[in-house]
């Protein structure tokens, strides 16, 4: 008996005796590409069409590029003008571009949670303009003020300066420990 390797090489050419080689230039016929499949497309009208159903309306700012204003009673006017001027440092900031309703309130909440258990007096929150939602103006605007107008150790918010977002943007002022 032969060496494993020519009895392999015996079975190869046994496999293939009757096989005639392709000519060079010859290849498959040409077919379309199938059209992609919008998987997702459903879902996303559906959960944008749930947003726009859940959005504060009742709040005029939220219109279109409008400034968001916010102040608790008992917030001085000079701590509120500071903080549209920026005189305040940014501790930490959150971007939530990108994100859904839900998905921006729950990362708000568990940003602002933080921030005020290590004691940070002023964030950046930015939502974005909301220039690809179309005639229903910036929806992430309308979520974040929501959120904020709701937790208490939210003192003041107001849209950063320009260089900060702009419309796109909020400073808020956390209460002091």
């Amino acid at each position: 008996m032969g060496e494993p390797e020519d009895d392999d090489a015996e079975l190869f050419r046994a496999a293939v005796r009757g096989v005639k080689r392709l000519r060079q230039g010859a290849s498959a016929p040409a077919k379309r590409p199938p059209r992609p499949l919008a998987r997702f497309a459903r879902a996303d009208r559906l959960a944008v069409l749930q947003e726009s159903v859940t959005l504060d309306t009742d709040d005029p700012a939220l219109a279109g590029g409008e400034v968001l204003l916010f102040q608790r009673d008992g917030v001085p006017a000079d701590v509120l003008r500071k903080l549209r001027r920026g005189h305040y440092r940014v501790q930490a900031e959150i971007d939530l571009h990108g994100l859904t309703v839900a998905q921006a309130k729950e990362a708000l909440r568990e940003f602002l949670a933080e921030a005020i258990e290590q004691h940070m007096r002023c964030v950046r929150v930015i939502h974005g303009k909301g220039r690809r939602s179309g005639h229903r103006g910036p929806v992430l605007k309308g979520a974040v003020s929501g959120v904020l107008k709701r937790v208490g150790a939210v003192l003041a918010f107001v849209s950063a300066r320009q260089v900060d977002g702009g419309t796109g943007a909020v400073y808020v002022l956390l209460s002091a420990p």
